[in-house]
């Protein structure tokens, strides 16, 4: 009878042991397990957001990619139309130095010209110095 006793004893304890289980333990589970579900919605939603978050930057990453060779075919376009304008002022500089060197030329000839002219009527006035002076000579000798 002494192993009865003991084995109702167990049960009773095992009951009490289970009562308290379900009495305590049970509510507490339940509120993790709702606490973990009201976790995963919250996680889901950040997953959802973060996915969001990536994909505007892989949108942004495309924009500015997009940007980028806008910006590099405008600089090829600009430094080729930089390069056709230092042809053109290249020629003009060249077609300038000609028509200076010929205007120095012109100038170098009238100034030849002139100098020319100036010796001519030098010896003009020469001339007349030298005719009156021979007119006076005449004179002389014949009086």
């Amino acid at each position: 009878m002494g192993h009865i006793a003991a084995y109702i004893g167990c049960m009773d304890i095992k009951e009490a042991v289970g009562a308290v289980m379900r009495e305590y333990l049970v509510p507490e589970l339940e509120a993790i397990k709702a606490g973990q579900l009201r976790a995963d919605v919250e996680f889901g939603a950040i997953n959802k957001r973060l996915d969001d978050v990536n994909q505007h930057l892989v949108d942004q990453s495309r924009r500015i990619d997009e940007t980028n060779k806008r910006i590099d075919a405008v600089r090829e376009e600009l430094g080729n139309r930089i390069d056709k304008s230092n042809e053109r002022m290249d020629a003009m500089s060249s077609g300038f130095n000609r028509r200076i060197d010929a205007t120095d030329a012109s100038l170098g000839r009238l100034y030849e010209v002139i100098v020319r002219r100036e010796e001519h009527s030098a010896v003009v006035i020469k001339l007349n110095e030298l005719d009156q002076d021979v007119r006076e000579l005449k004179q002389r000798l014949a009086a």
